[in-house]
């Protein structure tokens, strides 16, 4: 089976559209959603339903979570975008899946709130935590949160990140990582990871939210779409 793993729309839809048209081409046979749907951009409606249409396996993220349990009173602006329906939806989604492929027994989840930010540079005993959870062992983890995609092997396994559909910091493309290999196989078989990079119209999707001017952080999230520079 072939698996694209996708995380951080952020609520940018010019992104996360160029990424469904790159897929096509791609043909993944499923679809599997990271985390953080929304928050950020200003098209939370849109990223939302796009994840539940589209993806078979979801597990929720920091941004999720804090958006639809309505812990921060900022993000006033996103409840009122999604409704009750899709709030209750993030904040019921799982912190985090288990799936085995080609021998490698993976762990799925965000980043946070189940574990810290992870980058490539994060020390390999802090990932080697993440291997080993709570008295369960893996082999391959894969996550995004950091919004930058990277594939790492360590003496655990394997850490891959997604990178981001919708607010990729560093290279500024909507990115997801893709994974080929025998679903549920427990026995070592050949397995591919590997980063899909999508350009898309970044000033289209700054511009939707130069319009919205209720947009909180406004200009930061310009600034990281045009850029990929962090700017909050």
């Amino acid at each position: 089976m072939k698996i694209a793993m996708i995380g951080d729309l952020h609520g940018n839809f010019v992104a996360t559209q160029a990424l469904e048209k790159a897929l096509d081409k791609v043909q993944p046979d499923e679809i599997w959603f990271l985390g953080d749907a929304v928050g950020k951009g200003p098209q939370n409606v849109e990223t939302c339903d796009w994840v539940r249409r589209h993806c078979t396996l979801c597990v929720g993220g920091n941004w999720d979570y804090g958006i639809g349990g309505k812990e921060f009173a900022e993000d006033g602006y996103f409840w009122a975008q999604l409704g009750e329906e899709r709030l209750h939806w993030l904040n019921s989604l799982p912190r985090e899946a288990e799936r085995w492929i080609s021998g490698v027994r993976f762990r799925l989840f965000h980043g946070r709130p189940v574990t810290p930010l992870m980058s490539a540079q994060t020390d390999k005993d802090v990932f080697s935590q993440a291997f080993h959870p709570d008295g369960r062992d893996y082999t391959g983890i894969i996550f995004a949160d950091s919004h930058r995609p990277f594939v790492r092997t360590l003496h655990d396994g394997y850490a891959v990140n997604t990178g981001s559909v919708g607010n990729s910091l560093g290279v500024n493309r909507a990115h997801c990582a893709i994974v080929e290999g025998e679903m549920d196989g427990q026995e070592a078989a050949p397995l591919a990871i590997s980063i899909l990079s999508v350009p898309y119209d970044n000033e289209a999707a700054a511009e939707i939210a130069r319009q919205d001017v209720r947009l909180p952080h406004r200009e930061s999230y310009i600034t990281e779409v045009l850029t990929g520079v962090y700017s909050r």
